[in-house]
C-alpha cells in the first residue's frame, strides 16, 4: 500500500507526450500521484505550442497541489521515439517533431532538471518500482495498443542501448515476408499483434471473407471496425472473429518465446488496451510463449498484466527522474529522506 501523501514529502513531475494526449501529474517518492492534468495532444499546433502547454500543466497541477517549487526534484518526461540525449528525432506519432531539444526546454522553462526517456522504457521503469514489477530484478514490459513498445529491466536497471533505443519488440519480424509495418519493415510483431493492426486485418477480412459475421453490424460498418469491436465479437462467438483472434495470440505468443529466449526475465508484463482482453488474451499467450521457450527459461518466467493502469504515463516518467538521479536503494527500501540530505 503507498504511503498517504503528507507535507514533507518530495515529488517529481511526470510528463507524458503522446500522439493524442498529453497528460502531466505531481508525483511522490512512492508512486501516488498527487494532482493530475490531461488534453488532448492537437499535434498540428507544432511542437513550440504544443511544450508550451506542457509547461503551462506542469505550473497548474502544481498550483492544484499547493506545493512549493522547491519540494520539486526534477521533470522527467516520456515520449515515443526515436530520442537521444534528451532530443526528439523524429517520432512517428508526432509529424513535425525533428530533432526538438525536449529536455532542455523543460529545464529552462521550469528551473530544474529534466530527463527525457521512451515511453516505454518509462512504463518499464514505472512496473518495476511501484506496479506489477516490484521486488523482481530481471523483466520485460510491452505496452500493446496502437503500436507496440517494450522496455527491458535487467538485474534492477533500465537496458537503454549503445544510444538509447533498445527494446523496440514491436519490430521484431515474427513473419518473414509479412504484413507491412509502418517502419517499413515486413513482418514486424506490431503488425499483427497491436491494436491498430488487429483493427486492420478485422477490416481486410470481413471484405475477403465473403461470409456472415457480426463485425461490421456491431461497428456500424466496415470502416468503423477496431480492436474493442474485435473483443464484442468475441464475446458473441462469431467464427471470422475467433480466427482472427487465434491467429494474433498465436503470433504475440511465439513472439514473447523470442523475448523470454532473449531476457531471461522473471516476468513479462503486458501492458496498453490490449490487456481489457483479460485471460482470452493471457491464457493461450502464456501457454504458447511457455510452451515455445526453452524450458530452463520458461520454468523461471510468467506473462502477467500491468498495474499501474492509465497512471502509466504520469508514474512511468516519474520514475525516470528516480532511476536518473539513482534513488533506488531509497525507494525500494521505503526511506524518503531528503534528496540533499
Amino acid at each position: 500500500m503507498k504511503r498517504a501523501f503528507t507535507d514533507s514529502d518530495q515529488l517529481v513531475l511526470g510528463v507524458d507526450i503522446g500522439g493524442t494526449k498529453l497528460a502531466v501529474g505531481l508525483v511522490t517518492m512512492s508512486g501516488q500521484v498527487v494532482a493530475q492534468e490531461r488534453t488532448p495532444t492537437q499535434v498540428k499546433d507544432g511542437p513550440e505550442v504544443i511544450l508550451t502547454r506542457l509547461v503551462t500543466l506542469c505550473r497548474q497541477v502544481t498550483a492544484k497541489a499547493g506545493v512549493g517549487w522547491n519540494r520539486i526534484v526534477a521533470t522527467g518526461i516520456g515520449c515515443g521515439g526515436p530520442l537521444e540525449n534528451g532530443v526528439v528525432k523524429s517520432p512517428p506519432n508526432l509529424p513535425g517533431w525533428d530533432d526538438i531539444p525536449v529536455a532542455e526546454f523543460f529545464s529552462h522553462e521550469l528551473g530544474m532538471p529534466a530527463y527525457l526517456e521512451n515511453d516505454a522504457n518509462a512504463a518499464a521503469l514505472g512496473e518495476y518500482f511501484f506496479g506489477a514489477g516490484r521486488g523482481v530484478a530481471n523483466m520485460v514490459y510491452l505496452t500493446i495498443s496502437t503500436g507496440i513498445g517494450g522496455g527491458v529491466i535487467t538485474n534492477g536497471r533500465l537496458y537503454r542501448g549503445e544510444n538509447g533505443n533498445a527494446a523496440e519488440i514491436g519490430h521484431m519480424v515474427v513473419v518473414h515476408g509479412g504484413r507491412e509495418c509502418y517502419c517499413g519493415n515486413r513482418g514486424c510483431l506490431e503488425a499483427y499483434a497491436s491494436g491498430s493492426s488487429l483493427a486492420r486485418r478485422a477490416r481486410e477480412k470481413v471484405l475477403a471473407a465473403g461470409q456472415a459475421s457480426l463485425l461490421p453490424g456491431l461497428a456500424g460498418s466496415v470502416e468503423a471496425i477496431t480492436a474493442e469491436t474485435l473483443l464484442q465479437a468475441l464475446e458473441l462467438q462469431d467464427p471470422l472473429a475467433h480466427d482472427i483472434w487465434n491467429e494474433t495470440v498465436n503470433i504475440l505468443g511465439s513472439g514473447l518465446a523470442s523475448v523470454i529466449n532473449l531476457f531471461n526475465p522473471r516476468l513479462v508484463i503486458l501492458g496498453g488496451g490490449i490487456i481489457n482482453f483479460g485471460e482470452r488474451l493471457f491464457g493461450p499467450v502464456r501457454r504458447i510463449a511457455l510452451q515455445r521457450a526453452m524450458k530452463p527459461l520458461a520454468k523461471v518466467a510468467d506473462i502477467v498484466p500491468a498495474q499501474l493502469g492509465a497512471e502509466v504515463g504520469i508514474v512511468g516518467a516519474a520514475a525516470v527522474v528516480l532511476d536518473k538521479l539513482q534513488l533506488l536503494r531509497t525507494v525500494r527500501e521505503g526511506t524518503y529522506g531528503s534528496f540533499y540530505a
